[in-house]
């Protein structure tokens, strides 16, 4: 079974960064679109970023373009999202998300979802 598991969420001042990482276990990813959304309060769930589990392919929201990074770690089996230039609007509960690649890395529909990891950007 698919399992996904968030971690290094925390406090952070406006312009700092932070880096989550999603640990991802139950089988293997090569087939596998892996995301990150978030989930502020008061709001709607927001796609952020997404990227194949092999391959350079990525997407970005607007909101994030130039400030998130995403990417894999081959050691960990993990996908990671460093943030950078953080904002209070970046405040959210962020979670990771995989599902079997279908369709493009702009869709928003995710199978398996992680627990969530809290960032909190103060101002």
């Amino acid at each position: 079974q698919v399992q996904l598991e968030e971690s290094g969420g925390g406090l952070v001042q406006a312009g700092g960064s932070l880096k989550l990482s999603c640990a991802a276990s139950g089988r293997p990813f090569s087939n596998y679109h892996m995301g990150w959304f978030r989930q502020a309060p008061g709001k709607e769930r927001e796609l952020v970023a997404t990227k194949m589990w092999i391959g350079g392919s990525t997407y970005y929201a607007d909101s994030v373009k130039g400030r998130f990074t995403i990417s894999r770690d081959n050691a960990k089996n993990a996908v990671n999202l460093q943030m950078n230039s953080l904002k209070p609007e970046d405040t959210a509960v962020y979670y990771c998300a995989a599902r079997i690649r279908t369709g493009r890395l702009t869709d928003p529909e995710y199978d398996y979802w992680g627990q969530g990891t809290q960032v909190t950007v103060s101002s």
